[in-house]
């Protein structure tokens, strides 16, 4: 039992921030410690703990002596974000490309076969499992720098990505069949250890998925 509570603070948190990355926590809206406990069935000092924490993560504000509001967004803000995840992507990219082994193309092709056929049911059409398309978006590229033997880089690219999702889902928009070539293409590139070629088809994904989303915004 003495682990319960460290469980539930990491549920809490989990669902907190899923609730403001896919918007059903609105940006800039303010978070009252009485709703949540209803909403979220969480103690007051969990959900401290827990908005805390956010904040600390950059999903949450905490203006002294205002409570908690979910971070507003920002072109500029979105922008930095956007850098961020192209330094931080594409340096893990390098290192997995140079780390991997056979569990790690494996679990390349896999990751990449779940987003293809997500991508082709959304290129009819149906945009009926969009959450279900991020998350196997996630997951492609969390396959591709998942070698890249860092903790602390994995951890600080998940955090950026995350933000860099929550902008995307504000905007929800599908690029078709330009977006799925940039997949095709950087995981043909990792496969055939083309660390160069692979580094610059992400950078140029990550930078035309902010283009989209400014425009869209």
């Amino acid at each position: 039992m003495a682990k319960q509570p460290s469980t539930i603070g990491a549920s809490t948190y989990q669902r907190i921030k899923r609730d403001i990355i896919f918007g059903e926590l609105q940006p800039g809206s303010k978070l009252k410690l009485d709703a949540l406990k209803e909403r979220y069935s969480a103690s007051l000092s969990t959900l401290r703990e827990t908005l805390n924490r956010l904040a600390s993560d950059g999903f949450v504000e905490a203006p002294e002596q205002r409570g908690f509001l979910v971070t507003p967004v920002s072109r500029e803000d979105l922008t930095e974000i956007s850098e961020l995840r192209v330094l931080l992507e594409c340096h893990a990219l390098e290192l997995s490309i140079a780390n991997g082994d056979t569990d790690w193309e494996g679990n390349l092709v896999a990751a990449h076969h779940k987003l293809h056929l997500m991508e082709q049911q959304l290129l009819k059409g149906d945009e009926s499992e969009k959450e279900t398309w991020k998350r196997y978006d996630w997951e492609f590229h969390q396959a591709m720098i998942a070698a890249c033997n860092s903790k602390n880089l994995l951890s600080l690219h998940s955090i950026i990505y995350d933000k860099y999702l929550r902008y995307q889902m504000l905007v929800l928009t599908y690029r078709g069949e330009e977006a799925v070539k940039e997949h095709k293409g950087m995981f043909d590139a990792a496969l055939a250890r083309d660390a160069g070629t692979a580094k610059k088809l992400l950078e140029d994904h990550i930078r035309n998925g902010l283009t989209h989303t400014l425009e869209a915004m």
